[in-house]
């Protein structure tokens, strides 16, 4: 029997012969994965060569009033003369005041892109905001001077105008149909270099940022830097699905969280700034807070999720329309809402006199309810109070001195009971931040009506269970939660 093979002239066991070609079959195989991944990867040279030309480059400028040099400057009278000749040999020369009326100015640098041949330009608000002056730079280095049509602050989207025909323009896309995971590229003038282009995937969807509830915005990982701002998100067809605005850093620089306005969204702020001058957004009259896992437990609710109504303003669409302070709106118009920052991206984008049906959990039990939408006031509404009264002593357990409410109160809070806190001593109201001046309106999803009523209730608290507690603090109501021990 042979034992051996003969192979490139050398003598080789066959066991060994098959682990060689083998392993060569495997190394050729990975081989073609690798070269499959490459060919898979995305290329993005059309995409940027077609679309280029329409993003454009955003200068401003702002007058400054001129600040008085000799204000800096020490005075040096009554020294000795030595030492006063040597701090005027060592102080840095301060600038001469500059003659006649002649301002400071102040400037700032960002992206934007033409939506229109006949020269409408999208920008963030933040990039021309108090601007004096402003230039858009065109792909081919010219410059015009542009109009600012109008801006909204709330969705920090700016509409700009500049004189021109057949301009080249972007193409717009569908914000809605974006995924997760899909590849998107920025094109902008991070720290004035133009027409810089960096690229990523979409991270996330609906965020909410602080100070930003009317937008929901697209998480990304593509590098944005200070001059991104404005400027467009493409996805792989070349359609902008949204504008680059924000970053969350703790360097200044970029860190991985770039935020982008949705162009859905921008459009129509965009469309009722060139129509009306002005954007209009529906409105419930409602403060709303997040459903943590204490405050579900407390309201009945299977998990955290909805948004917890803390505050009914008087006279607002949602008073007429039957919601009530402890309600959990579950859902609108057969959007779920899973977290309270859900709900004013949905309200915002309806008009005044449209229909909002809502789905809400009252006292553990579902309900529906009709509103008819208002439109969003231009300043917020405020509420104080204070009180005065006869002084109640709640039990040890919550350690609080209340006092009821006066008619004057009431009715400025627009209230129907209610106590105030006058003193807060130690024990589980301490804990949890209540503080003099605050006013208690629910315990245990039960309506405090008088000072009496709160310690009746607070004596029969469940222990080791969340409990719920509102307050109105500054006039602004929120839903706590507290357990008492055994």
């Amino acid at each position: 029997m042979l034992n051996h093979a003969r192979f490139d002239g050398s003598r080789m066991s066959i066991p060994r012969l098959k682990s060689y070609l083998t392993l060569f079959a495997a190394l050729l195989m990975l081989g073609q994965v690798v070269t499959a991944q490459a060919e898979a990867l995305p290329d993005f040279t059309t995409l940027v060569e077609q679309a280029s030309p329409a993003v454009v480059n955003i200068s401003t400028r702002q007058k400054l009033p001129e600040r008085k040099a000799s204000a800096q400057m020490p005075d040096l009278e009554g020294l000795p003369p030595g030492i006063r000749e040597f701090f005027e040999r060592n102080m840095p020369q301060q600038p001469r005041p500059p003659r006649g009326d002649r301002q400071r100015e102040a400037q700032s640098l960002g992206s934007g892109f033409i939506i229109s041949a006949d020269g409408y330009v999208l920008t963030n608000n933040h990039v021309i905001e108090g601007a004096d002056e402003i230039v858009v730079r065109l792909s081919d280095r010219s410059e015009l001077q542009a109009k600012l049509v109008g801006t909204d602050p709330r969705t920090d989207v700016a509409l700009l105008k500049i004189e021109g025909n057949n301009l080249p323009i972007v193409k717009l896309g569908d914000s809605n149909k974006l995924k997760v995971g899909e590849w998107v590229l920025a094109i902008g003038s991070p720290f004035g270099f133009d027409h810089s282009v960096t690229k990523g995937i979409v991270s996330a969807k609906g965020r909410t940022l602080p100070n930003d509830t009317y937008v929901p915005f697209i998480q990304t990982d593509v590098a944005i830097n200070p001059g991104n701002s404005g400027g467009p998100l493409f996805n792989m067809d070349g359609e902008v699905v949204g504008i680059n605005s924000q970053i969350f850093t703790r360097s200044g620089g970029f860190m991985g969280l770039s935020f982008a306005i949705p162009i859905d969204v921008a459009l129509d702020v965009s469309n009722q700034l060139k129509k009306d001058g002005k954007v209009s957004r529906g409105w419930l009259g409602v403060v709303i807070q997040e459903v943590n896992k204490d405050l579900a437990e407390s309201f009945g609710l299977d998990k955290p999720a909805g948004a917890l109504v803390a505050q009914v303003l008087e006279d607002g669409p949602a008073a007429k329309g039957g919601l009530q302070v402890g309600d959990v709106i579950l859902s609108m118009n057969g959007q779920p809402i899973v977290m309270s920052a859900d709900l004013p991206h949905l309200v915002g984008s309806l008009k005044d006199g449209a229909k909002a049906s809502l789905e809400v959990i009252r006292e553990g039990k579902r309900k529906n309810l009709d509103i008819t939408v208002g439109a969003l006031p231009d300043e917020d509404l405020d509420l104080a109070s204070s009180g005065k009264g006869g002084v109640e002593r709640s039990s040890n357990r919550l350690g609080v001195s209340v006092t009821d409410l006066s008619s004057d109160q009431q009715k400025a809070l627009d209230l129907k009971g209610g106590v105030v806190i006058k003193e807060v001593l130690d024990g589980p109201a301490a804990l949890i931040g209540l503080q003099p001046g605050d006013v208690i309106t629910h315990l245990n999803n039960q309506a405090i009506l008088s000072a009496r009523s709160f310690t009746e209730i607070a004596k029969e608290l469940p222990k080791n269970r969340s409990v719920s507690m509102r307050v109105l603090r500054q006039g602004r109501a929120s839903f706590i939660t507290f357990k008492l021990a055994e």
